[in-house]
This record gives C-alpha cells, structure tokens and sequence, in this order.
C-alpha cells in the first residue's frame, strides 16, 4: 500500500508522547513528595506530551478528502475502531492537560490523575493498532504482534525522549531512563523482527480466481485492470523498487533501535548530552521509516486484480 507522510507522522509522534507519558506517569505514582526538579521535569514532559499529540493530530489532517467533516470521524465508536481512536486521543491529550494543570495549581500530581494518563495512553495504543490489526483480510496486519509492537515501540521512544529530558532537568534519573529505553528498544526490535519473520511464509489473501470469479485454473493477466492512473493503482501500490524497500527495512532497523541503543550504552558521560539526543533523532526517523514499511508491507487482495501486465 501507498502510505501518506501525515500518517507516519501521526503515528510517530502520538506513539512517542504515549511512551514519554507512560515513562513520567508511572514514576509519579511511587514518588515521595515531588522535589522542585521532579516538578520541573514533569511541567516540561507534559508541555512536550501536548505538543507532539497537538502536531500528531494536525498532521491527521492531511490525508482527510474533507477536513471540515473531520469531527464526523467519531460518530461510529461503537464499531470502528478508527472512531474510537478519533475519541481517544484528545481524551488522552485532555488528561495530560489536566495533569498539568494540577502541577501548576497543586505543585503535585495527583495519583488518580497519573493512573487516568496511564490508562488513556494504554487505550489510544490499542484503539490505533487495532484499526490495522482489525482488519482480517489484511493478513500482514492481522496478528497481535501489531498490538504489541506499536506499544513497544511507543514506549521504546518515549522512553528515550525522558532520558534526554531528565539530562536537562532530573539528572539522577538520566541513567535509569536510559538503561529502560535500551531494553525497551531491543524488545521491540524482537518484536518486529518476529513481524518481519512471520511475513516471510504469510500468503496473502485472495486469488485471481477470486478477483475476478472465475474458477478457471488457468488465468493469464495482460492489463492491470485501468489503461490510466486511477485511484486502485495509486493508492494500494507504494511504487517503489525493491531495492528501495530492503532500504528502508534495514534502515529502521539500524537507525530505530540498533543505533540508538549503541548511542546510549557506549557514549562516556562527556558525550551524552550530545549522543542521547543524537539517539533520539535517529529512533524517530527510523520509526518514520519503520511506519513506511508497516504500511508499504501490505499486499492488499485487490492487487491480484489492479495489479502489473505480467
């Protein structure tokens, strides 16, 4: 499949924000009465939490036909699971508000308030992952290792992000940030690995036969289904090489979590001010490309018809 730049985004940044607040939030819960650095790093996490959720959900935008009836998104919760993602992530976004809006008044963050955080991060996680996992006949995307890796590697990022965070501003925690996100990073790169692994015998759904509803055995295609561009053969086909998918896949794996990991285990305490954001920046633009290739990896079933003149 095509996938769209704003879907990357989206999915980059919101996972990213999940991760930072599972990574504030739960500490939160067992702190002692909160030192002025604790509430600083905490103001400071959940100001990065609004914004990267803020752009996510603008960037959202972009793939919309019709942006003025984007609030129509919400109205099938009941069954979609994209509407319950266009729900649970302002409610997400509504209690990180809230959470800081009691740092500020309070100068404490209220344990209820960290569990509802927790809680709405959790949900948006699933309600996101299940919008692809949901959908069966998609059979690269239909397993629960979908689930479990967009949160692996939403918290593997956040994680990160708090490690750089605490440098700045809560120093004794820099460290154990950092040993959390090299462990969270090598098992969400088990996790795709194990994706990846399962694609290599998946057959995907569908036939010739039944793209066109004929039984014949013997079916030899000489046209892709259009003489022009049209929507079926543009967005369901990435239109890249395979030289330029192996890239991008060896590149999400190097850059998303073999790189950062050696960033943050190997840099000397001189360098970590410099090499712990420099691990940052590569995890998010291997989780960009990671996303390409979620999205690109897909063989949806009508490509046995629009598909290449053999």
């Amino acid at each position: 499949m095509r996938p769209a730049f704003s879907v990357l985004l989206l999915t980059t940044l919101v996972g990213c924000a999940q991760g930072l607040a599972v990574a504030v939030a739960v500490p939160a819960l067992f702190a002692a009465p909160p030192t002025a650095a604790a509430l600083a790093f905490w103001s400071l996490s959940l100001w990065i939490i609004l914004g990267l959720g803020v752009i996510g959900l603008a960037a959202s935008f972009g793939h919309l036909g019709r942006p003025e009836r984007a609030w129509r998104a919400a109205a099938m919760w009941r069954t979609s699971w994209l509407s319950r993602e266009v729900v649970a992530l302002p409610t997400f976004l509504g209690l990180v508000a809230l959470s800081l809006l009691a740092l500020q008044t309070m100068q404490r963050w209220p344990a209820l308030l960290a569990v509802a955080v927790l809680a709405g991060a959790l949900a948006l996680w699933v309600c996101t992952a299940m919008i692809y996992a949901g959908v069966r006949f998609l059979r690269e995307w239909a397993s629960p290792l979908t689930v479990l890796n967009f949160m692996l590697m939403g918290l593997a990022s956040g994680c990160l992000l708090a490690a750089v965070l605490a440098l700045w501003r809560l120093a004794p925690q820099a460290w154990p940030y950092a040993r959390a996100a090299v462990v969270l990073l090598a098992a969400a790169l088990l996790g795709r690995l194990a994706a990846l692994w399962r694609l290599r015998s998946l057959q995907p759904a569908g036939s010739m036969q039944s793209a066109i509803g004929v039984a014949s055995p013997v079916i030899r295609q000489t046209s892709k289904g259009f003489t022009a561009r049209a929507f079926n053969t543009h967005e369901f086909f990435h239109g890249r090489s395979t030289a330029w998918v192996g890239a991008a896949r060896g590149g999400f794996v190097a850059f998303g979590f073999v790189l950062p990991m050696l960033l943050l285990v190997l840099a000397p305490p001189a360098l970590q001010a410099i090499a712990w954001p420099l691990a940052l920046v590569s995890n998010l633009l291997g989780m960009l490309a990671e996303r390409w290739d979620f999205f690109a990896q897909v063989r949806h079933p009508q490509n046995r018809y629009y598909q290449a003149a053999l």
